[in-house]
Formats: C-alpha cells, structure tokens, sequence
C-alpha cells in the first residue's frame, strides 16, 4: 500500500533556524493521524512541507508516491487560521472551489453545508469561529483529496464548535476512507479520533506509531532509587525523575518488565506525549532510540 507521507532526513531551514531536522517517517494510508508538539517544534512546516507550499532544505518528502505539489487536487490543506474569504458567500466557496477542483464533489459539499447548518447566503466574514472551520473543512473534503492536511483547525474554538469539527472529521473519514493528519496541542481531542501519533520536540520526530501500539508498550515504573537506572533489556527510558527514596521512570518496552521492585502502571496518550515533550529524558531517549 502507498504511504500516506514518507520523508527521509527530511530538514527546512531559514537561514541559521532549523524549522524542522532531518526528520524520518513512514506513516501508512488510511490513519487518522495526530501531530503534537510543543510552540516551534516543527509541525506546521511538516504539513507545509507535505501540501507543496514549502520546498526542503534537504531531504526528500513522498506524499501519495508523489513529491507533493502545491495545488494538488490530491491534497487538503486548512491552515491553522482556517482561511475562507469573508466578502464571499458559503455558496460563493462551493462555487469557487468547483471551478478550481476538477474532482469536486459538489452534492457532497452541499449535504455538509447542511448538515453543520451553514445559511449559503451567509457571508463568511460573519460566520463564527467555529462555523469558519466547518466552512473551510468542507471546501477541503470536497475536493475528494487522498490526503487531508489539519494545521491547528479547532485552536481557537470553543469546546461545543470543537465537537462538531471532530464529528464532522470523524463522519468524513469513515464515510471516505481518507488518510488524514491533523496537528493540535489538544491531546484529548486526538485521542478521540486519532489512530496514528507523532510527536515533534526541538524540530526532530521523537516518536511515531499506532496509538494503539504506544499505549500498550509506554509505562510508568515506580520504585526504590537506583542511580544509575538499570530498567532491562528491551526497556527504553524516555522520561525518569528521582527523589531521595524513589525512581520514577516513563519507558517504552518490547520486553516484559519482570523486575519485582518496580510497580508497573499503564499510561494514557497524553501522559506519554509529556513524556516525550519533557527535556527530562530527551538525551536519553534519543540515543536509545539509536539502538532499536
């Protein structure tokens, strides 16, 4: 099966920053995927970078088996301000995004309009925030793309706008099968209709894989303080604080963890996505990640 995105060392610098750091994935077709990261870390210049409007410094990015082209009648993209013109009408966006898109799926963009009770006559300057991101959600799923790109699309919207965005997402995606990947510093809402996680820290990808597959190899050890720490073979430390009594550890495991003087505690998806966001652990983490 084609990928949805595969990049390899791929980098984007402006001058002396480094926006994104020789970053290396392979995400499969047919995930609803979660891009995380903390302010600057990289994930709007990785949608950027997959939608064609942004060239690599280095490396290479697939989208589809394609070098992604800007325009694309393959690719949707909403920006993290979900940019509609708001001198036109809703009517006036189907309308447009029709001529420009010859796979334009004019009965379904026009059966979403009403189903998020979007008036056509409406101009969208006038819309709320939440209506603004129904609207440009819809004008992006209308093209049929193969791939829909989500920078930050329910940032600025109150929780009641932002369960309407994610059911909408979640009935477009079901429906359409389309591979999705959707950025946000809203861990919960991933889970809800994530399968697929990346996590960004410092420009570089420090993990990605099936939510699934995390949740059931990320713990959380407790147990006597040990200095250094010594978790076993197979075990990766990502995170680890000590007190004078304790050591306390956020790993990921391939092995069963059999050493009795550990307590071993699942973790949810944004207990890890901390984990991996936290500075703690992260020279750790990235040389273990060297041996896998």
């Amino acid at each position: 099966m084609t990928g949805a995105l595969i990049a390899e060392g791929l980098t984007k610098r402006y001058g002396r920053r480094t926006a994104l750091a020789d970053c290396t994935l392979a995400v499969p077709a047919g995930h609803v995927v979660g891009l995380v990261g903390p302010n600057g870390a990289g994930k709007s210049t990785l949608l950027q970078l997959a939608c064609g409007l942004l060239d690599p410094t280095a490396g290479r990015i697939e989208v589809l088996g394609a070098k992604p082209v800007s325009g694309s009648p393959t690719i949707g993209f909403v920006a993290q301000d979900t940019p509609v013109y708001g001198g036109m009408t809703v009517a006036d966006h189907l309308r447009l995004g029709a001529h420009l898109n010859p796979s334009w799926d004019h009965a379904f963009a026009e059966r979403r309009i009403a189903q998020t009770g979007l008036d056509p006559a409406q101009k969208a300057g006038r819309l709320s925030g939440g209506q603004r991101a129904q609207l440009a959600l819809t004008v992006a799923a209308a093209k049929r793309p193969g791939l829909l790109l989500l920078d930050e699309p329910v940032a600025a919207l109150d929780p009641l706008a932002r369960r309407g965005f994610l059911q909408g997402l979640m009935e477009f995606t079901a429906e359409n099968g389309t591979s999705v990947i959707m950025s946000s510093h809203l861990v919960a809402d991933l889970e809800r209709v994530c399968d697929y996680l990346i996590v960004l820290v410092g420009s570089k990808v420090r993990v990605a894989g099936e939510v699934d597959d995390l949740l059931s190899s990320h713990h959380r050890l407790a147990g006597p303080r040990r200095d250094p720490v010594d978790p076993g073979s197979g075990v990766h430390v990502v995170e680890e604080s000590h007190t004078d009594r304790q050591s306390t550890l956020v790993v990921r495991s391939t092995a069963p963890i059999d050493d009795p003087s550990w307590q071993v505690d699942r973790l949810g998806l944004e207990d890890i996505v901390l984990a991996y966001m936290s500075g703690s652990g992260a020279g750790r983490d990235r040389v273990l990640e060297g041996r896998r």
